[in-house]
């Protein structure tokens, strides 16, 4: 029998056959990501790293809209407000360091991420062995839209992109389906959904990962290929400025589109993001990544925009945020070098 164990109901750990399982249970919220759940996340995986009983991780989510849509922002939003930055830098950094865990993990780890994969779902689903997407997968770092930059090591899955499809991504938030994330990186094999549970089943019982190539299909054609020629000669260039310049003095209608993507986001986190995925790209390690995400991370209820941002994305939902920096022409230089800047007490 599975054994299972839960935290306040919104996940469910136990062992199934050969496989460790790790379901997110919490689709009325799209299977938001709490502290609680990434600590019983990572419990799990430093037991089975060591249990013998148990040859592969399958994680997965109920429901149909969303495989995890992101961080539970919630309390982040409440202890910002009250001046406790602590709660923050801890949970980034806790987040984190089970995102490097699942990126080095020694075992198989297999992630089935239907619907919405977002910011924190990027960062327990897209860092392992094998990512399964469907017919209905979207998957996106929107990040900039809210105060952020592209954090739980999908910074390193950006800049690791092929030509300069990071940047593109990374800065508008535009959502991937199936094929584009097994094109940018993101995920690996394309399984109809109503192959799933079978597909499941044989992994646990027989607790070998290359099953998933006996299910697998040629996902939709990806529309980025298409792209990647005026994405490569537009974010190219030496610096985010000439970037959008060029957006904005195209007629195409995708380069309209993007321009119009990156004026809607936080002028600091596009800033500050465009230079994280730059320097990604000579990093051999998603550590270094995920170091370079906190040093802006643990800064912003602090010294930057994610209060005002989760308050007019999330909170309020009036969609208009007061911005501190109002146009990306205008942040100093030196304002990027301060939110990026190593951190001297990390949580």
């Amino acid at each position: 029998m599975p054994q299972t164990t839960g935290v306040e109901n919104d996940i469910s750990v136990r062992i199934e056959g050969r496989a460790g399982r790790i379901t997110l249970t919490r689709p009325q919220v799209l299977n938001a990501l709490t502290a609680k759940m990434a600590q019983a996340m990572e419990t799990a995986l430093l037991a089975w790293a060591e249990d013998d009983a148990v040859d592969m991780v399958i994680v997965d989510a109920l429901g149909d809209k969303a495989f995890c849509a992101g961080g539970d922002v919630g309390d982040l939003y409440e202890s910002g407000k009250a001046g406790d930055f602590a709660y923050g830098r801890k949970f980034w950094a806790d987040e984190y360091r089970l995102n490097a865990m699942i990126a080095n993990y020694p075992k198989p780890y297999v992630a089935f991420l239907q619907g919405y994969t977002m910011g924190g779902g990027v960062g327990i689903g897209c860092h392992g062995f094998f990512r399964v997407v469907c017919e209905n997968s979207q998957i996106a770092m929107p990040e900039c839209s809210i105060g952020l930059v592209p954090d739980v090591g999908g910074s390193f899955l950006l800049a690791n992109a092929p030509g300069r499809l990071g940047e593109y991504l990374g800065l508008t938030g535009t959502r991937m389906n199936a094929a584009d994330a097994i094109h940018a990186g993101f995920a690996d094999t394309y399984v109809p959904r109503k192959n799933w549970e079978a597909l499941k089943a044989d992994l646990c019982e027989s607790g070998d990962p290359d099953v998933v190539d006996d299910y697998a299909e040629e996902p939709p054609l990806s529309g980025l290929p298409a792209l990647a020629k005026e994405i490569d000669k537009t974010f190219k260039s030496p610096s985010l400025a000439i970037c959008l310049g060029l957006l904005e003095a195209s007629a195409s209608a995708w380069a309209i589109d993007a321009a119009k993507a990156i004026r809607n986001n936080c002028p600091l986190s596009v800033a500050c993001a465009f230079e994280i995925i730059r320097r990604g790209r000579s990093f051999k390690q998603i550590e270094r990544s995920l170091e370079l995400e906190y040093r802006f991370t643990s800064r912003s209820m602090s010294h930057g925009e994610f209060i005002e941002g989760i308050r007019a994305q999330i909170i309020d939902k009036d969609r208009k945020p007061d911005w501190q920096i109002k146009r990306i022409e205008d942040v100093p230089p030196e304002k990027i070098s301060e939110m990026l800047a190593p951190v001297s007490n990390p949580a």
